[in-house]
């Protein structure tokens, strides 16, 4: 059991293969722990006088307030920025553990809190089926990751000039993955159906092609009728309804969207606890 963060090696959190799928049990654990201290209003502060970095070149609400929320704490820099270059120059030369907050490529923040909404509601995500429903963005990419190294499988739909970059994943085994034109096939017999804004940070000037190519990959009811019956609906929030989801989905009694967004927090919290003290 590591206790003294200086005897830890650094280790960095800038894409979801950082970590192995026994280290990601031990944070999904850790997060509902934390939460459940949370929720009681039970004081636990491991990492007291510790402080955070957070280096923003791109703006937020979420990734900003779930790591405040969750800091006063650590010897860590978070960095929310655009290329995933970037961050893996600065971590090169960081003598403290990075985490990605989002870069152009990679969410990895993101997809952990919303693995650990997902054990939350219905238990292992193991032999699951995510549909992305979509642009081929940093989270679909980190989604695909993820389930390469968690052993769970995502269709993916995405419209034609969209799809993700194979060479930027770096999955190993194609069985984690299918691709589907029809966004309706793609969610058929999903346990979970999530995506995010046609046009992500950065690509505002898109905006309006975007709309026309992405017209019939809105989730809608339709979408989620064809899916499991109890499959659930995800969003990384901010959301336009009427664009990429529509109101009665992500309104609806299957969207755990706000406990995804509180999710951000509590995994975050988790997370910046291992790299400083291991698994405690």
């Amino acid at each position: 059991m590591a206790t003294n963060a200086q005897a830890l090696p650094i280790r960095h959190y800038l894409q979801f293969t950082d970590l192995n799928a026994d280290e990601y049990a031990y944070l999904f654990k850790r997060a509902a722990l934390i939460k459940a201290k949370f929720k009681a209003y039970e004081k636990y502060q491991p990492l007291t006088d510790r402080t955070l970095a957070m280096i923003f070149e791109k703006a937020s609400t979420r990734t900003r307030v779930s790591f405040e929320a969750g800091s006063r704490m650590v010897d860590l820099v978070m960095i929310r920025t655009f290329g995933q270059d970037k961050i893996e120059k600065f971590a090169s030369h960081s003598r403290v553990p990075v985490i990605n907050g989002l870069t152009n490529e990679f969410h990895p923040c993101q997809i952990l809190a919303d693995i650990f909404t997902y054990i939350e509601h219905r238990g292992s995500i193991q032999g699951k089926t995510v549909a992305w429903v979509g642009d081929g963005n940093n989270m679909a990419n980190t989604w695909l990751q993820a389930a390469d190294l968690l052993g769970f499988k995502v269709n993916l739909s995405t419209p034609s000039g969209y799809e993700v970059d194979p060479s930027v994943v770096g999955v190993r085994s194609a069985a984690s993955t299918q691709f589907f034109k029809d966004p309706m096939q793609a969610c058929e017999g999903a346990d979970l159906v999530t995506t995010d804004v046609w046009t992500s940070m950065g690509y505002e000037a898109e905006n309006e092609a975007r709309k026309k190519a992405f017209a019939d990959w809105c989730v809608d009811e339709d979408m989620m009728k064809v899916a499991k019956p109890d499959a659930l609906f995800m969003h990384c929030l901010p959301a336009h309804r009427g664009e990429e989801v529509s109101a009665e989905v992500i309104d609806g009694p299957q969207s755990v969207v706000w406990d995804e967004a509180e999710n951000r927090m509590h995994a975050q919290k988790a997370l910046m606890e291992f790299l400083l003290l291991g698994q405690v």
